[in-house]
């Protein structure tokens, strides 16, 4: 009887809180990248609200969230062929 015992309080103390927590690794800043194909001056308000937006979802710039924004100028041939979507949406 105790070494059924002692295997039941075994099997139950490994899976009663020995798991490791999957918290994010500190220092780790999700990334977001977006192309805007239009030039700055042009989309500049959009992109003025799309980082608003995050910030009202609880994102701060620098530091909950990083946004990497390119501005292509309306040149498409700047972009890769196989990347280009000319898909309605």
């Amino acid at each position: 009887m105790r070494r059924r015992e002692f295997i039941t309080r075994l099997g139950g103390a490994a899976t009663s809180g020995a798991l490791p927590a999957r918290a994010q690794q500190p220092g780790h800043i999700p990334r977001v990248g977006i192309v805007w194909i239009a030039p700055e001056s042009v989309v500049g308000p959009f992109h003025d609200a799309f980082r608003e937006g995050l910030r009202e979802l609880g994102y701060v710039e620098g530091q909950t969230i990083a946004i990497d924004a390119r501005f292509a100028e309306g040149k498409l041939e700047l972009l890769p062929e196989d990347q280009i979507n000319y898909g309605t949406f």
